[in-house]
């Protein structure tokens, strides 16, 4: 439940974000491997190449 007014809840919300190159930071992406997580930016050059190559899937609902 939200602590703020609608009508000030979708002010914020309805204002588009806009950030210069030089505000933006990079983000880190973490991946599950072998059971505990990692940040992929530690993975070696062959393991970052395989997770680049993965390739993701939208399962259909009600698809038979």
């Amino acid at each position: 439940m939200s602590h703020f007014p609608s009508t000030e809840n979708s002010a914020v919300s309805s204002a588009p974000i806009e950030l210069a190159d030089d505000e933006r930071q990079p983000c880190e992406v973490w991946t599950r491997v072998m059971g505990y997580h990692r940040p992929v930016a530690s993975f070696n050059i062959g393991k970052q190449g395989e997770h680049h190559e993965r390739r993701f899937f939208a399962e259909l609902s009600g698809a038979r």
